[in-house]
């Protein structure tokens, strides 16, 4: 079986600036150290893929996350004024380099492993258009495409981020006359309720684990990491 690009749509791990629902829980610093893990993790899990590509917000976090993401990895802007055209615009980034079928996901989900996003690719070689990787909160933690497919990403705007969006993409998709599979469904890291649930299960990476169990103060230490800095990264 061939792999395929992986595209990982992600923001930089800036205090004040990334998993703001959970700040009331983990505090601002705390925050951030979780997206730092979040990366991580989501990056390891994409390493078998032929190539790895980072669509990063803000525009000026390319090199901190590339050093995160690892050597090797094409690391770029975000474009588009809400998640969906975002989405739509990493795919077809994807596509001008590597015109293949694509993996394309988030780093919200600690659950994520390298199988997940083989297996989606496999669906797509068994003769799938798009695959979907539902998320329990009604979105989705994965897409994976043959090929770019604006449809698939243009629900209406207003419903990006809320319990509708994979039953919304999925009308779309079938819509479009594409042939559709889904994943078994994973649980978002976004809320205090995702996190309390995470922290109690232990097959939760430990790093992330570890973050989700401390207390605002503790979370108020520095974040790991480099700090910013403005660079022009190869994408």
């Amino acid at each position: 079986m061939s792999r395929h690009p992986t595209v990982v749509m992600t923001r930089a791990p800036r205090p004040g600036q990334t998993k703001t629902r959970l700040q009331p829980l983990l505090g601002v610093a705390g925050c951030a150290r979780l997206q730092h893990a979040l990366i991580t993790h989501t990056a390891a899990a994409s390493a078998a893929s032929t190539s790895m590509h980072f669509a990063v917000d803000p525009p000026d976090a390319l090199a901190e996350v590339a050093d995160i993401a690892g050597a090797g990895t094409s690391v770029f802007a975000q474009e588009g004024e809400h998640l969906g055209a975002r989405m739509r615009a990493a795919v077809a980034h994807t596509a001008q380099i590597r015109p293949d079928p694509v993996v394309l996901i988030g780093t919200d989900v600690p659950h994520l492993t390298a199988g997940h996003i083989l297996d989606a690719a496999r669906l797509l070689e068994h003769g799938h258009d798009v695959v979907f990787g539902p998320a329990l909160d009604g979105g989705c933690y994965l897409v994976a495409l043959t090929r770019p497919t604006p449809e698939v990403f243009g629900i209406a705007p207003g419903l990006w981020g809320g319990p509708r969006v994979l039953a919304a993409s999925v009308a779309a998709a079938r819509g479009a006359g594409l042939r559709v599979a889904f994943l078994a469904p994973l649980r978002d890291l976004d809320t205090p309720e995702d996190a309390r649930t995470l922290a109690d299960d232990d097959t939760v990476p430990t790093a992330i684990r570890s973050i989700l169990s401390e207390s605002a103060t503790t979370a108020d230490a520095p974040p790991v990491g480099r700090a910013p800095r403005q660079s022009r990264v190869p994408s």
